[in-house]
């Protein structure tokens, strides 16, 4: 399997979660020219923007780590021109990881990292 596919299945598990506890999905790796965010949720009246890492090893780090500051940043940038572009003004928003370490083909450990950083 390669990591595209473990990608995406670490975004689909996450997805999956975050419905669980009561999120409404929006949007699933929406792109512009700059980059993608690859989940943005409603929690209550909170638009969430979810990152996810998806790893099969720790051996560079966990899943989390790999959101650095850079990437944040970026991830800020893109919630902007989400809420921009989605008419959203005013809205609360609140920056999410979710780390997907997969164990075994149909294993993973998953951790949700609400308000994981602050942009």
């Amino acid at each position: 399997m390669g990591s595209t596919d473990i990608g995406m299945r670490g975004e689909s598990a996450a997805a999956a979660y975050l419905e669980r506890m009561g999120m409404e999905i929006l949007e699933r790796n929406w792109r512009t020219e700059r980059g993608e965010i690859d989940i943005i949720a409603l929690d209550g009246e909170e638009l969430v923007i979810c990152e996810v890492k998806t790893r099969r090893s720790t051996s560079a780090g966990t899943p989390e780590e790999a959101v650095s500051a850079s990437k944040q940043r970026r991830l800020a940038r893109l919630a902007q021109g989400y809420i921009s572009s989605a008419g959203l003004a005013d809205c609360a928003v609140r920056f999410d990881v979710v780390s997907v370490a997969v164990i075994s083909d149909d294993r993973a450990l998953l951790r949700h990292h609400r308000a994981a950083f602050v942009a």
